[in-house]
């Protein structure tokens, strides 16, 4: 409710402001000649020039034709109320007033086209984005554990020393003839059971001497 209050009394503060303008302006084009509808077109002019100049500075502030053109409207407007609250004779007006209020409209045209057709300010170009470099993993820590010692262990009492082999049997001789045909009888018993035929075999079926069979089991194996 307060801020609306505030509202319309801001408003009806521009109205009164800008209806004693108007008519200051009126009056000040009047008294310089320039009588009927003419007078009732400066005021509009100002005020016109003003609202545009006003626009383009809220668009780019760091204009300096907008503050330009808005302050020659501002001291148009400001010295028709200066000059109509007695400081100036109405009924004689110098004559480079005159040629001031004559002017007015062609510098104003002026100041409304360039404020018009004056360029918006270009964009500031964004910084690139900054690639994240992401961060390197942390080496493992790797801990080594010390060894424990191994107890001692009580010395080894001497163990016995071990028999002999007993001496591997003499080979003795066979005649090639002979162990060609103990190759074959191998072969069928190996055949017929799987296993590779002894000495006590060859001697039990072949009825050969103990050395013998033993020598050509040896060679056999």
């Amino acid at each position: 409710m307060f801020r609306t209050l505030r509202l319309d009394a801001v408003l009806i503060q521009a109205v009164i402001a800008g209806a004693l303008s108007f008519a200051h302006l009126h009056d000040l084009a009047a008294a310089a000649g320039q009588d009927g509808w003419k007078a009732w077109a400066y005021p509009v002019s100002v005020d016109l020039l003003l609202v545009a100049a006003w626009r383009r500075m809220r668009k780019d502030g760091g204009n300096r034709d907008a503050w330009l053109w808005f302050a020659i409207a501002l001291i148009a407007s400001l010295g028709a109320n200066v000059a109509t609250a007695g400081l100036l004779d109405m009924n004689d007006v110098p004559d480079w007033l005159r040629i001031l209020v004559a002017g007015w409209p062609a510098l104003a045209f002026l100041g409304g086209t360039l404020l018009a057709h004056a360029h918006a300010p270009a964009p500031e170009p964004q910084p690139e984005p900054v690639p994240v470099e992401e961060p390197e993993a942390a080496p493992e820590l790797v801990v080594e554990r010390v060894p424990e010692p191994a107890p001692e262990l009580p010395p080894a009492e001497p163990a016995e020393p071990a028999p002999d082999p007993a001496p591997a049997p003499s080979a003795v001789p066979v005649p090639p003839a002979l162990m060609a045909h103990a190759q074959k009888i191998a072969d069928a018993h190996r055949a017929q059971t799987g296993q590779p035929i002894d000495a006590e075999t060859l001697r039990t079926r072949h009825g050969m001497p103990p050395a013998l069979a033993d020598s050509i089991a040896l060679q056999l194996a």
